[in-house]
């Protein structure tokens, strides 16, 4: 990642820039008398990989689950 140094009136300025170039890989040090005071680089979303079975033990299917009453079977089917 390549880093650049701004003052704060060219960063207040120019905004809209900084942020393109930031979209573009490059980290901004913001600097006030030359001295860093915060930077501004690319948002990474943290991205936790799925863990398989985390839920096991939480969930229960009720053993009939997939059992239907008839009359509202039979409204699904197009009966009346």
């Amino acid at each position: 990642m390549r880093w650049s140094q701004v003052n704060v009136h060219e960063a207040k300025t120019h905004l809209s820039r900084l942020l393109e170039r930031v979209e573009a890989g490059e980290a901004i040090v913001i600097a006030r008398a030359g001295k860093p005071v915060a930077t501004l680089s690319p948002y990474l979303e943290e991205v936790t990989p799925r863990t398989p079975g985390a839920w096991r033990g939480r969930v229960r299917i009720a053993p009939d689950f997939d059992e239907l009453p008839a009359d509202l079977l039979e409204a699904f089917e197009g009966g009346s």
